[in-house]
């Protein structure tokens, strides 16, 4: 019985897959995260006495 699910089971796996990604884009992505990504960016910029 699952061996005949089998191209269910690989299609929704793909599908959850791109959702995921999709997901994981749009929330990195969105202009409120902006400001955070910029500060991350800057951070090896800062004089912070170390090294």
């Amino acid at each position: 019985m699952l061996v005949e699910l089998q191209w269910l089971f690989s299609t929704l796996w793909v599908v959850w897959f791109f959702v995921l990604f999709g997901g994981i884009l749009i929330w990195t992505l969105k202009p409120s995260r902006r400001q955070d990504w910029k500060r991350h960016g800057e951070m090896i910029f800062r004089d912070g006495g170390k090294g």
